[in-house]
């Protein structure tokens, strides 16, 4: 009897909206940080912003993610987690290998920043 193999294919976009998620569910990270990107990116993805950045190297991925995280929280603590919660999910979700998970703090959302502009949005 033939046995048929079917092979899973994920695009590197939908890999970088779930690592997006996997960031999201970690205490001390208030958002992803939109950074630019190199012009040949920006014209092939249709977007000139991304907060994570999925590489993939000979079948598997090395994910950057830039992250604003809150103040009074221990910055180490919180990348490690980032780290564990991306891989988990991409390699359970998906199936293919994570090599790395640079995470990269790119901003520090301070309380009188964030009331300040909670303030601007009322007016």
């Amino acid at each position: 009897m033939q046995e048929r193999k079917s092979e899973l294919s994920v695009s590197t976009e939908v890999i970088e909206k779930m690592a997006e998620l996997a960031v999201s569910e970690i205490d001390g990270v208030v958002g992803v940080v939109k950074r630019s990107v190199d012009l040949k990116n920006a014209i092939k993805s249709g977007s000139a912003f991304k907060g994570v950045k999925v590489e993939s190297i000979n079948g598997a991925v090395a994910i950057n993610v830039y992250v604003r995280v809150a103040e009074n929280v221990k910055v180490r603590a919180v990348a490690e987690a980032i780290q564990a919660n991306v891989k988990d999910k991409i390699q359970t979700m998906t199936g293919t290998a994570v090599t790395k998970v640079n995470v990269i703090v790119a901003d520090v959302e301070f309380e009188a920043e964030k009331q300040t502009e909670e303030t601007a949005e009322e007016e």
